[in-house]
């Protein structure tokens, strides 16, 4: 689930491979233009598909000329992008801690 609140989307719930493509689209669907911060402190499950979600709305929000940025990363999806090396295309956000 995906909610909007100001200048945050706010995932919950799971975010996998069964979900990710209804994930991303709900998401893209609340972007207008303004630079957003993508809350992720309720994201209660990853695999490798949330990174292919992060990427894809960071691909829109740049087309659209606006940026992105993440914050209360779960350390298991954090270590997702160290393993997969796109640790310096996800911007984080500046006060971001990363949640266990």
């Amino acid at each position: 689930m995906i909610h909007r609140d100001g200048n945050q989307l706010v995932l919950q719930g799971p975010v996998t491979i069964e979900n990710v493509v209804e994930m991303t689209q709900q998401g893209a669907a609340l972007f207008d233009g303004n630079d957003l911060i993508v809350d992720l402190k309720n994201v209660t499950e990853v695999d490798s598909a949330i990174v292919s979600l992060l990427l894809e709305w960071l691909r829109i929000a740049r087309n659209q000329n606006h940026q992105l940025q993440f914050m209360h990363v779960p350390h298991n999806l954090n270590s997702l992008i160290q393993l997969y090396g796109v640790t310096e295309l996800i911007p984080f956000s500046i006060d971001s801690q990363q949640t266990s």
